[in-house]
């Protein structure tokens, strides 16, 4: 277990290197995130009632994030066929899904460094304390399944040359459930719901998780050899 955990932070460690050196994908995913928020806030108007701001920010963090992580995805698989360096890692003597989980991990941390600038940028825009212990943990859950099932999903669409389309037509309705469900728990904790009322979103999101990304653990094999 220990040679096949060095395997998988060393795929994770190559990825942090080629970005800290080219900044090529946090600097995208970062400016969009930014541009997106600001249009949300001079879309709707911040001055009007409080309960109407609490119902749309919500969503708005979410297609933010969705958005935003499809973009980083496509990225991260792309520039890896592009220069043939995906072929070096499945030619290597590395358990394929060690492959998949250092590039899930790797995609789940450019994400989470995206969405701890987007998070205050909320506080500031929307006035809504979008930091709560809740909120970021509906956050977290999020990133993993979408993390998860993006990595597989962008393994499949990035050898082919309508991969910048076809990427969020695979993943849209496969994420469905879990922005469903995220959008959900983050507007509870947001109103400070009872936690009866929105408590089975949560559980829908943690099983999300195991059964999708677990899949996509399990199946990583297959897609890429075809």
């Amino acid at each position: 277990m220990s040679a096949y955990l060095h395997k998988v932070f060393a795929i994770v460690a190559k990825d942090l290197t080629t970005e800290v050196r080219s900044r090529e994908m946090l600097s995208s995913m970062g400016a969009f995130a930014v541009l997106v928020i600001f249009v949300f806030a001079f879309a709707f108007d911040l001055r009007a009632a409080r309960s109407g701001t609490t119902i749309v920010a919500p969503g708005v963090l979410w297609v933010v994030i969705t958005f935003a992580g499809m973009l980083g995805l496509n990225r991260s698989l792309a520039a890896e066929f592009d220069r043939g360096s995906f072929d070096g890692l499945r030619l290597s003597p590395i358990d394929r899904s060690a492959i998949f989980v250092g590039k899930a991990l790797g995609n789940f941390v450019f994400m989470s460094a995206v969405e701890a600038i987007v998070l205050p940028l909320f506080v500031v825009f929307f006035n809504l304390p979008f930091l709560k212990p809740l909120i970021l943990l509906s956050v977290v859950l999020g990133t993993i399944g979408f993390a998860g099932v993006g990595t597989l999903l962008a393994a499949m669409s990035a050898s082919t040359r309508l991969r910048d389309v076809l990427l969020p037509i695979l993943m849209l309705p496969v994420a469905l459930p879990a922005l469903l469900a995220a959008v959900k728990c983050t507007a509870g904790a947001l109103d400070d719901a009872p936690f009866e009322l929105w408590g089975h979103w949560l559980a829908l999101l943690t099983a999300y998780d195991l059964a999708l990304v677990g899949l996509a653990f399990l199946t990583f094999d297959f897609i890429v050899e075809e």
